[in-house]
This record gives structure tokens, sequence and C-alpha cells, in this order.
């Protein structure tokens, strides 16, 4: 459509009056626009550049290296980007950020990758928990999840190693190519069907 035409839209004011006809007239704006979330994940990273200070780093460069760290340990492609994207929250859901990025991925990743950072907060919480009087080892009570040693290893190997302003970080840049290659899978496709799949879209 011309970008001068203006953009069809529909009559009704409750969803309840809508007809099949307005549905798939907003359908097909939604999908166009669902086309284009690899941008607004990439904006919304950058902006993780202006989180909390007080670490040597800050959140865009702890992403990056956290992810950078991944990569030269040969994970793929998808636990890659997932390793880019686990703080992706902390801007906008500071209290569940590890819930907030699990959400923007699992319709477009392996159930255990989405668990793992879904998980990640509370297994990150093994190296300082007990400063703050908790239980350091509160994440054994996912202990026999299968994919339990899988979020032991990101937080030890990748996370929590990834505050160090001399480590040699990839660019952004350096990743966009393998994050739009995810969000373009089909969300809810065949790799969500993978280790037993989710029991729910919803």
């Amino acid at each position: 459509m011309p970008d001068d035409q203006p953009i069809p839209q529909v009559r009704y004011r409750s969803m309840a009056e809508a007809t099949k006809e307005e549905y798939e007239l907003v359908f097909a704006e939604f999908h166009a626009f669902q086309a284009q979330i690899a941008d607004r994940v990439l904006a919304e990273l950058r902006r993780l550049e202006h989180s909390y200070p007080g670490e040597l780093v800050d959140r865009l460069v702890h992403s990056r290296q956290t992810a950078t760290r991944a990569f030269r340990d040969g994970r793929d492609e998808e636990y890659v980007v997932a390793s880019l994207l686990h703080d992706i929250g902390d801007l906008l859901a500071t209290g569940n950020h590890s819930e907030f990025a699990a959400s923007i991925l699992k319709p477009y990743v392996r159930p255990h990758t989405y668990w793992m950072i879904r998980q990640h907060g509370l297994f990150q919480g093994y190296y300082y928990f007990h400063h703050f009087g908790l239980d350091r080892n509160a994440r054994d009570k996912h202990r026999g999840h299968p994919a339990f040693e899988m979020c032991v290893e990101f937080c030890d190997r990748y996370d929590q190693a990834s505050f160090d302003p001399d480590y040699d970080t990839m660019p952004l840049a350096a990743f966009e190519p393998a994050l739009r290659r995810l969000f373009a899978r089909e969300p809810w496709g065949a790799h969500a069907k993978e280790q037993g799949g989710y029991s729910e879209r919803f």
C-alpha cells in the first residue's frame, strides 16, 4: 500500500461486535507488525546501556559479553541469542526480569531454552543470596528438571562471569543476523515441539 494511502480501519468499538472481515483486516496489520519484532527487540536491547549504574560494565555490555562467551564456547544460534536477551527485562520488569525475557523468547525457542532463561534469575542467586541471609541453594527446588544442569551451566560459564570490562566482547551487530533469524521463525513452530514441547500456547 502506498505511503500516502490511509490504512483501512474497522468500525467496532468492542470486540464482541466485530465482524469476521474486520478481524481479518486487523490480523493482516498484526502479522505485518509481528514481522518487525526483531527491530523492536533490538531497540529495547540497546536501551540496556542506560540501566542502573554501579557495576564495571553496563547491562548491554553484560548481555553482549554473556552471548560472546556462549558463542565462543560453540553454543548453537538459539542459545547464543537467548544469552544475549536474558536480561532484556531489566528496565521494564526489574522485579521479574527473567520471566519477562523468557516470555519474549518462548514462541521462538525450544522449551529447555525458555526454561533456562525463565529460571536464570533464581539460579544466579547461588552467587549472592547468602550475602543477604537468603538460601543460595534455592535453585535446588528444581533439581530433577531436565534443564536444571543446563541452567546451572549457563549461569556459571556465561552469566555470572560476564562483568569484565577487559574482556574482548563482540559488538551487538555481530549478533544481529542470528537474532533476526530466530525471530523470523514461525511462532510456536517446530522448535516449540522439541524436548516434549509446550503443553499449551496461552
